[in-house]
């Protein structure tokens, strides 16, 4: 199992491409507020992750997600739970 900040490492390389131009990712970046996420943005990112983990998030998990780091604690408990 990878360690809590290499995932974090690989959510923040994931939602750079998807962040407006000039924007700094980081642990404590705020998708909605910070990033200007919409639904649509957000199921991009999902789909990433699905696709590079190959597991599948849950849409129940999503309104608990506000921060990379709560993307990369839910990410951590499903990838420790396969």
């Amino acid at each position: 199992m990878q360690t809590y900040e290499q995932l974090l490492a690989q959510v923040i390389e994931m939602v750079g491409p998807l962040a407006p131009q000039g924007r700094s990712v980081q642990e404590d970046t705020d998708l909605v507020s910070d990033l200007e996420f919409d639904s649509l943005k957000v199921m991009g990112l999902v789909e990433r992750v699905e696709d590079r983990f190959d597991i599948s998030i849950p849409l129940n998990v999503l309104p608990d997600i506000r921060t990379v780091r709560d993307f990369t604690v839910q990410l951590q408990k499903l990838l420790g739970d396969s």
